[in-house]
């Protein structure tokens, strides 16, 4: 049960999240961009970053994107040095990948990045293929220079993963790849993110950390001042090559170091989605077209140069920089949840309201009144008419001379000697048992009361188990069937002492035809008498402990029967607090929204809905074929089948109405001033939710990188607001904490219905201040003591580890 409602509130949410962004606004970059991945284990960032930006850029579809990796399963079938375009059509166009030699000969993982170094020089075909693959993708972006403001810059995104291999020769594919697209535009604005995956490294920690530090190692030499690079990295069709040449400057413009760890050291909730996040919201900042609007005008934008300026030391030493991403949007799968427990507990409520009925109508409803009962009982003895052939039975030879002075009891058995009973109980009492046996009297009251369920009488398992339950008192169908059987016991007990009393009355006292000396019409004309009233007696206190047996039947098979609905009744009952606790499960683990309100908000939206449906298709409208249908048949099928019908008419009837059309901020207004008890304290003011939000916000926006010192000296903090400027909680959270602020804080405009993003950017940290750096330095000492070779270039050039 909990998979099957895990995938409907996943299902809603994600149709709502298709559907919730297509009246937004995309924002544009207002130059082209280049998503640089190297190595393979940067791969799989390739795919979500697309989808984010074709999600968030109207112009997306001129951003390309390059792999340069090992080709890993199909490389054998490729060759290396080859450029590979694994899609067909236009994304094809714009993602393409180079296969590199992943297998120097006879490299071992002790010299594996040196080998990898080296083969890079000294395979010329490999590098010439390089160039052809950079000079076909800077010629593939020519194609969409309509799709931009400007052709002047060009943002070249270097992506890659601390522990990577293939990050060894960085500075040489960067600088290539820079040299080539500077033969198109005027300047190539080149930053480098730096992934680090500390989740991976569990099982091979020690390698992993030791080749990640020496990255680290190298790129604090390519961020220095005098960082300068020479190498003939150009090569032509005829093999001839030129030099590539890197004046002293840092290498990248900025470099970002986001890991699956964040400021406070706990793993961040999306793992490397939210960096992918992160490193597209940054794009987006750097590159964005301006708009036409005084919210771009006045909200602080974002200034890559006074960035930089204030995060380097007075002594001219770059920091690095990191940034922590949080989006809020409309609770969709808490949304389902709640609205699914509220649905079910409507439809419970309208269950358990049952008829004001006195005892008559539920004895008629159960099929139990006495006129049925009785009918059903007459059904079960044979008519009267073999008493009337009773008549013709065998007599022995009594004067009625001698008869008339004997009791009633003595002259039948005078006459019959036991006849007339033997008949009786063969014909009647015997027969009337077996008819007894045979009747199904569980089934038929079964299927009478399932019947009567379906009918829109407003009775159902709540009111059967109620109306059967003996502690119910007088309102209880069993203590009534109870009274009836004290009440027939009562009269047949009564009767049964008149016959007894009548048997022991005298013929000649008996009412019925004599004439004087003839004898065999005395004797004749008592018979016919003594059949038509004794054996008729007999035959109606046959049929008054009949109905007595019946009842006795419906007594135990009420009491069954109550125990069967009292269970199918918790059962239901069952039901609702699941579907409550998955619904405050899922509020309280909704890390990218607030909970608050969700519970009161939505039973309210809830039960106006049924009752406007109700109001338009009349009372018991849940309960037709086109809506639940019958409770009883859907527990025959089980509760998953029960939770799934309740699901889709849940997720086709109500959830598609129209008080669910609501954009982000509607629906966060609309809970926040929903109307509820005042003494309910778990209800927000719209102020409150407001400030919830913003906190809410802020805290999952923490920076995703673990620092030793968590305000280092040169610490310093941008944060932006991606959202609709007109919206209250904009303009809300422009506001908040505007007087004692430490950070600048903008707000990048885009028309929006689906939610609000936050970017917290942080800068001016350095190697030595990062954990992972710090942690690792003792396994690259150990490795590198032990003949380990991370270095492509001298050791000496590095600068020293601090």
């Amino acid at each position: 049960m909990d998979q099957l409602l895990e995938r409907y509130a996943a299902g809603y949410a994600a149709d709502q999240d298709k559907l919730s962004g297509k009246g937004d606004d995309q924002s544009s970059i207002h130059y082209p961009a280049v998503f640089l991945f190297i190595g393979d284990k940067s791969a799989g960032a390739i795919e979500p970053m697309m989808s984010i930006n074709h999600k968030k850029w109207d112009n997306s579809a001129g951003v390309m994107y390059f792999h340069v990796g090992t080709g890993a399963a199909d490389q054998a079938a490729s060759g290396s040095g080859a450029a590979r375009q694994p899609r067909s059509g236009e994304a094809g166009k714009r993602l393409s990948q180079f296969v590199l030699n992943s297998a120097p000969g006879g490299s071992d993982s002790k010299t594996l990045r040196k080998e990898l170094y080296h083969s890079f020089y000294q395979d010329e075909e490999q590098l010439y293929g390089l160039n052809r693959a950079l000079r076909q993708l800077s010629y593939n972006i020519a194609d969409y220079g309509r799709l931009y403001s400007s052709f002047d810059r060009i943002h070249l995104s270097v992506i890659t993963r601390v522990d990577d291999p293939l990050n060894v020769f960085i500075p040489e594919i960067s600088l290539l790849a820079q040299s080539i697209f500077s033969q198109s535009f005027k300047s190539v604005q080149m930053d480098l993110y730096v992934l680090i995956s500390e989740r991976d490294q569990m099982e091979a920690f020690g390698y992993g950390s030791s080749a990640g530090v020496a990255f680290l190692r190298e790129l604090e030499l390519m961020q220095s001042q005098d960082y300068s690079f020479s190498a003939k990295l150009h090569v032509t069709e005829d093999g001839l090559s030129i030099p590539v040449t890197h004046q002293p400057a840092p290498l990248f413009d900025l470099v970002y170091v986001l890991s699956d760890k964040n400021e406070r050291g706990i793993s961040t909730a999306y793992g490397m989605q939210g960096n992918y996040e992160i490193i597209c919201h940054l794009s987006l900042l750097k590159n964005r077209k301006q708009k036409e609007s005084h919210y771009d005008m006045n909200t602080g934008g974002y200034n890559n140069t006074s960035f930089k300026n204030n995060i380097m030391t007075e002594s001219g030493r770059q920091g690095y920089v990191s940034a922590g991403f949080s989006r809020v949007k409309r609770p969709n799968e808490s949304i389902a949840l709640a609205v699914l427990h509220h649905f079910y507990s409507g439809l419970l409520q309208r269950m358990k309201r049952l008829p004001d009925w006195g005892m008559k109508e539920k004895l008629s409803f159960f099929g139990l009144d006495p006129a049925s009962v009785s009918e059903r009982a007459a059904r079960l003895v044979p008519d009267s008419g073999k008493i009337a052939e009773m008549t013709g039975m065998m007599t022995h030879p009594v004067s009625y001379a001698s008869l008339k002075r004997m009791t009633l009891r003595e002259a039948e058995e005078a006459l019959f000697a036991g006849g007339c009973e033997a008949y009786f109980q063969g014909n009647y009492v015997q027969e009337a048992m077996r008819r007894l046996q045979q009747l199904e009297t569980g089934g038929e009251l079964r299927s009478w009361i399932r019947r009567r369920i379906g009918e829109p009488s407003g009775v159902g398992i709540f009111g059967v188990a109620a109306w059967t339950d003996e502690k119910n008192g007088t309102g209880s169908v069993l203590e009534a069937v109870q009274s009836r059987i004290r009440d027939l016991s009562g009269h047949l007990d009564s009767e049964k002492l008149q016959l007894a009393g009548y048997y022991e009355e005298r013929v000649e006292e008996q009412p019925f035809s004599k004439r004087p000396l003839m004898e065999k019409h005395n004797v004749r004309s008592f018979i016919r008498y003594f059949f038509e009233t004794v054996y008729q007696r007999k035959l109606e206190l046959l049929l008054i402990e009949t109905e007595l047996k019946l009842y006795r039947r419906y007594e135990a098979e009420l009491a069954r029967i109550h125990q069967e609905y009292k269970r199918k009744a918790l059962e239901l009952t069952e039901l609702q607090g699941t579907l409550l606790d998955a619904a405050r499960a899922s509020i309280r683990a909704a890390d990218d929204y607030i909970g608050q309100n969700i519970m009161e908000y939505y039973g309210v939206v809830t039960e106006e809905w049924m009752s406007d449906l109700e109001s338009r298709r009349g009372e018991g409208a849940f309960f037709e074929e086109r809506f639940m249908g019958s409770f009883v048949e859907l527990m025959d099928e089980g509760r998953q089948g029960m939770l799934e019908r309740l699901i889709e008419v849940c997720r086709n009837e109500l959830l598609e109405s129209d008080a669910f059309d609501q954009t982000f901020e509607e629906e966060l207004l609309n809970r926040a001033n929903v109307t509820t008890d005042y003494n309910n304290k778990q209800v927000l003011s719209k102020e409150e939710l407001f400030k919830k939000l913003y906190r809410t916000l802020e805290e999952h926006a923490v920076i995703n990188v673990r620092l030793l010192e968590y305000t280092q000296e040169h610490r310093y903090e941008e944060k932006y607001f991606f959202g609709d400027g007109e919206s209250e909680f904009i303009r809300y959270a422009s506001a908040a904490d505007e007087t004692s602020r430490i950070y600048k804080l903008g707000v990048v405009h885009e028309k929006r219905s689906s939610g609000v993003e936050k970017l917290n950017i942080m800068g001016g940290f350095h190697l030595e201040d990062l954990m992972y750096y710090r942690n690792g330095r003792v396994y690259y000492e150990t490795y590198v003591q032990n003949g380990y070779e991370f270095h492509g270039i001298e050791t000496e050039r590095l600068l020293e580890l601090r």
